[in-house]
């Protein structure tokens, strides 16, 4: 027994080590600093965010960690951080991405490489809890449609094709009120918890642009913004490239969306119908430009229809708002 506690002993201090090695190169502290993190009194922010990290590498909890070896801290001095309303994790775990990315991936990827976001949605189910903050009744398309209680977290990710960095998140609640088993706590309007909330409570596509924005704020180098189906819409691409990104995603075959084709409005599956496919095996079937018109302003797109893999009879189309991208690379992107 003795030799397990002496071998556990050892293997937290090397974590430890490895967690401060690697909050002094990438300056968390600063980061920290810059996000509202920062100490009235008492213990430095930067000594309780390592304590909170070596128990997730270590996987102990903190009751168990204070009895076995006590802290210079106590465990509501943890809690306090953790529920403190005015760090704004979000902008944190964005600019702290940008450094890892900056400084040990970006220089290792090819230059042939394209580097892209990633948006995506999946359902974070908490059916137990009926006290949840914003907890809501959430629709799971990924497992027959039911409705489970939770949430939809919408995440931002960041890739050059090889690897994958988790950038931001946030939890999607509902927009109605009425829907909310709980409601959120009342809280100063200035602070960063509040704004949280608020953005818990917005449409998904607006969700997503405040994570956009703040990917570009903290400069993560980016070119093009992937995204599914369901946010595909003229009206989203249009935000995503006012931000400066271009965008290639799927797009719903769906007779309620329309783009200006040879001077006409018609939906996706008007223009396919409308030409020639490509015979054979080719890795495309159909190459078709067209403009997306919102609010004045005219986007030249791509449009690049492909052979459904899973059903040979039907197809898939892609929209690429870069046309100087050749159809192949529009869909290995």
């Amino acid at each position: 027994m003795p030799k397990i506690i002496t071998q556990n002993a050892e293997e937290n201090k090397q974590i430890t080590e490895r967690i401060k090695n690697f909050m002094k190169r990438f300056d968390v502290s600063s980061d920290l600093k810059s996000s509202d993190a920062f100490k009235i009194k008492g213990f430095a922010v930067v000594e309780i965010f390592q304590y909170i990290l070596m128990l997730v590498f270590t996987h102990r909890s903190m009751y168990m960690d204070m009895k076995i070896e006590p802290t210079r801290f106590g465990k509501d001095t943890v809690y306090r951080f953790m529920k403190a309303a005015n760090i704004n994790w979000l902008k944190f775990t964005t600019k702290l991405s940008s450094k890892i990315i900056k400084e040990t991936i970006e220089p290792l990827t090819s230059e042939k490489r394209e580097n892209v976001l990633i948006i995506d949605d999946s359902v974070f189910e908490r059916t137990r809890y009926k006290k949840v903050e914003l907890l809501t009744k959430v629709h799971d398309h990924a497992r027959g449609g039911r409705y489970v209680y939770g949430f939809h977290i919408l995440t931002l990710g960041w890739s050059d094709g090889n690897t994958f960095m988790p950038v931001s998140s946030v939890l999607i609640s509902s927009e109605n009120s009425k829907t909310v088993i709980c409601p959120a706590e009342i809280c100063d309007k200035r602070l960063n918890a509040y704004k949280r909330r608020k953005l818990s409570q917005s449409k998904a596509t607006d969700a997503m642009m405040s994570l956009i924005r703040e990917a570009k704020t903290s400069d993560l180098p980016a070119k093009y913004v992937l995204f599914d189906s369901w946010f595909s819409s003229p009206d989203t691409i249009s935000k995503v490239k006012s931000e400066g990104y271009d965008v290639i995603a799927p797009l719903k075959k769906t007779p309620k969306m329309h783009f200006e084709y040879n001077g006409k409005m018609m939906s996706v599956c008007d223009i396919y119908n409308s030409n020639k496919k490509r015979r054979g095996r080719a890795k495309y079937l159909l190459s078709a430009g067209i403009n997306i018109k919102k609010d004045g302003n005219v986007i030249h797109a791509k449009l690049v229809f492909v052979r459904n893999r899973n059903k040979r009879n039907d197809y898939l189309c892609f929209i690429s708002t870069d046309t100087t991208l050749s159809e192949e690379e529009i869909v290995r992107i």
